[in-house]
């Protein structure tokens, strides 16, 4: 967790819905992908994975709150090269004030990450695949109300020792997603779920002058259980070619096997 998630909003609408001063989305920015991005940087993107470029609203010193397109996949500035990025995709807010390549980020380079909902692999505790494994089945999970959802995360600066200070292209600027434990019912689909933060809580996350510990460490403790809900959709998101408004549709019942209901607890068996 968490690994897929859904950003189907157009720019101007986060603008909107995030307040932000700055629209500096537009500003080219160095890619890690070999092929241009699909669908391109900027474009709604239901199926956004790792090393993507993903729109992300932040606050630096003596700056407005802008709006930026960072690269899925933490790299601290004291990595050696890019491809630590694919294993910080996530940090868990239970230790992100104690790990060294998250700490200094959450301290001071808090973001949110503005989503419709993210996806979750659930293991059936019955059914298996061809392969005898356990089968595992893609959920949907979204607010169950009208409001904006956004992840907390953290960025960081990354500067290529090959390229000049002054080259645009030598700083990637990337994220992760804060993860913690998943709420109640939404724990038959997975154990961890994004720290998802109210707006009432935005302006103290983004805060750059918040530094205090302790006060971070309250806000990684955040937890509001029933915001959520959750449906099965199709095996489709597992493709990274996948990215339209369809994965994100219901599958009927039929269509389940060995599938744990999150609400009810009910093992749903093909008929």
């Amino acid at each position: 967790m968490c690994g897929r998630y859904a950003a189907g909003s157009e720019l101007d609408e986060l603008v909107e819905a995030f307040d932000v001063a700055a629209d500096n989305s537009r500003e080219a920015t160095r890619s890690l992908l070999k092929s241009p991005q699909d669908p391109p940087v900027g474009a709604p993107d239901y199926n956004m994975a790792p090393t993507k470029q993903a729109p992300i609203v932040l606050t630096r010193p003596d700056s407005p709150r802008q709006l930026r397109h960072l690269t899925w996949g933490l790299i601290p500035s004291w990595a050696k090269d890019t491809r630590v990025g694919l294993r910080m995709i996530n940090a868990r807010a239970e230790t992100v004030l104690d790990k060294p390549a998250f700490a200094r980020a959450a301290s001071a380079r808090r973001c949110l990450v503005p989503a419709d909902g993210w996806y979750e692999w659930q293991v059936s505790p019955v059914a298996v695949d061809a392969k005898g494994k356990p089968r595992k089945q893609p959920f949907y999970i979204h607010r169950d109300d009208e409001v904006p959802l956004a992840f907390a995360g953290l960025y960081e600066f990354w500067r290529d020792p090959a390229l000049d200070r002054d080259d645009p292209l030598a700083w990637v600027v990337s994220f992760a997603i804060v993860t913690t434990a998943a709420d109640p019912d939404m724990d038959r689909i997975h154990d961890r779920q994004p720290l998802v933060l109210d707006p009432g809580d935005w302006d103290r996350w983004l805060d750059p002058e918040l530094t205090d510990p302790a006060v971070v460490g309250e806000m990684l403790a955040f937890a509001r259980p029933g915001r959520f809900a959750a449906h099965p959709v199709g095996t489709a998101i597992g493709s990274s070619r996948a990215k339209g408004v369809e994965l994100t549709a219901p599958i009927p019942r039929s269509g389940l096997d060995g599938v744990l209901d999150p609400e009810t607890g009910e093992i749903i068996e093909r008929s």
